[in-house]
């Protein structure tokens, strides 16, 4: 069995002994695949560190996050960018819009969004996308932009059925982490009723830590308890839940 990890920022943790006992529990729970985005210009050299402590566990993405974007964020695009050309990566992200704690640069995060939309069709990579309080306006620009070369995962999904078949209908996949095993969250019932085939799954570690481990810091080892929910839900196993999943995860990333 095979789970994999696609939204984690474990590269937080920088003391090395602590790194290992992560990556360990990762693979004692079969968690063997954990893509990681960067958030800003400072995240990006935690992000390749520990894509280079574990090459074959971690792979890296680039995008400048919403709630990075400020007066200067061309700037910091920019230096973001330029870290690609020394490393590989395999998405875009995390990159969208958050209307949640200040909407002061809302056209700039669509500004923002679309120039990096166009980012990853020019290298024909997906982007991983960041939506909060901001689904209207997310999905208008997705509509705007899409092409033969627009698809991702719709990061950290907690909307309605409705949306959510808004989104796999642009091909999208779902980023289910650990809101889903939350009592009074809803999203069990919309994750119930939507195929595996359009589902990925994440931590998006240290935050939103799943059940039983709420209200501590998250880590991808705990992706294990999503993915029981999730198999819950669907009335199957966690191998079958593992194995849609991370094929899944192959298809949107290419490895």
């Amino acid at each position: 069995m095979v789970l994999t990890d696609t939204h984690t920022h474990q590269y937080y943790e920088t003391i090395a002994h602590k790194r290992a006992a992560f990556m360990e529990r990762c693979l004692s729970n079969n968690i063997n695949r954990l893509f990681l985005p960067n958030v800003d210009i400072a995240s990006v050299s935690l992000m390749f560190d520990l894509v280079r402590a574990y090459p074959e566990q971690c792979f890296a993405m680039l995008g400048l996050h919403p709630c990075s974007v400020k007066e200067n964020w061309q700037q910091e695009l920019n230096s973001i960018r330029d870290a690609h050309q020394q490393n590989k990566i395999y998405a875009i992200g995390e990159i969208g819009i958050d209307l949640y704690w200040d909407k002061t640069f809302l056209k700039e995060q669509i500004d923002a969004f679309r120039q990096q939309i166009n980012w990853a069709k020019s290298l024909k990579l997906p982007i991983v996308i960041h939506c909060r309080d901001a689904f209207n306006e997310v999905y208008e620009v997705l509509q705007q932009e899409q092409d033969e070369n627009l698809r991702g995962i719709f990061h950290c999904f907690t909307g309605t059925v409705e949306q959510a078949h808004k989104i796999t209908g642009l091909g999208f996949y779902l980023g289910i982490g650990g809101v889903v095993t939350y009592k009074n969250s809803g999203l069990d019932k919309v994750v119930a009723e939507i195929d595996l085939k359009h589902i990925v799954l994440e931590t998006d570690s240290p935050y939103l830590t799943p059940v039983p481990f709420r209200g501590k810091p998250n880590e991808s080892s705990y992706l294990i308890y999503i993915a029981q929910k999730v198999a819950e839900l669907h009335q199957t196993t966690v191998e079958t839940v593992a194995s849609i999943t991370t094929e899944n995860s192959i298809k949107v990333f290419g490895i």
